[in-house]
C-alpha cells in the first residue's frame, strides 16, 4: 500500500510533523535558525521549500555523540565539555542531511541545502528552549532525533515553511 509520508517543519510554530495521507502522526519540539528564513549561502538562515533526506548518518552512535564534518568525533557531550568549548556549534547523536528539491529555490547554485549542510540534527537539550537559535538547521531534542531517525528512510520529502 503506497503511503504519502512527509515531514512538515513549521518555523513559525518551531515544530516538526511526521504526516501521512493527511494525518499528522507524531509532533516534535524544534529549533531553527535564529536569523530567520532564507535560502543564501552564508545566511545562516533555515531553507524554506520542499527538500527530501538525502541521507541518514549516526545509526547505532549513542545518544549525545558529537558530529563534526558528518562523522563522530568519538566525543560525548557534557556540560563539561561544553564550557570548555563554548563557541562550538553542537551536532549531536543523529543527522538526516537535507536536499532541496526547487531548482533554482532550495537547490543548485548559491541557494543549494546540500551544499549549505543543512540538516535536521540532535543538539544539547538546553538550548531547546521553544525560540529559534541554530545556524540554518533544525535542531531537536535527543531522544527525539533518535525517534525520528528509525520512523524515516532516506528519501523522504521534507516541507519547511514559516
Amino acid at each position: 500500500m503506497k503511503t504519502d509520508l512527509f515531514l512538515d517543519v513549521s518555523i513559525n510554530a518551531q515544530q516538526l510533523s511526521i504526516v501521512e495521507n493527511n494525518r499528522i502522526l507524531k509532533t516534535y519540539a524544534v529549533s531553527t535558525a535564529k536569523n530567520g528564513a532564507g535560502e543564501q549561502q552564508g545566511s545562516e538562515c533555515t531553507p524554506r521549500g520542499w527538500h527530501n533526506i538525502r541521507a541518514k548518518i549516526g545509526a547505532d552512535q549513542p545518544l549525545q555523540s558529537v558530529f563534526v564534518g558528518r562523522r563522530t568525533t568519538g566525543e560525548i557531550y557534557s556540560e563539561d565539555l561544553a564550557n570548555r568549548q563554548p563557541q562550538r556549534d553542537w551536532i549531536l547523536t543523529r543527522i538526516l542531511w537535507l536536499g532541496g528539491l526547487e531548482p533554482g529555490k532550495n537547490r543548485y547554485g548559491p541557494v543549494d541545502t546540500a551544499k549549505r549542510y543543512i540538516y535536521i540534527h540532535g543538539c544539547p537539550d538546553r538550548l531547546m528552549t521553544g525560540e529559534p537559535g541554530s545556524h540554518g538547521c533544525i535542531r531537536m531534542h535527543n531522544a527525539d532525533i533518535v525517534d525520528l531517525f528509525d520512523r524515516v528512510a532516506v528519501g523522504v520529502s521534507v516541507y519547511i515553511h514559516e
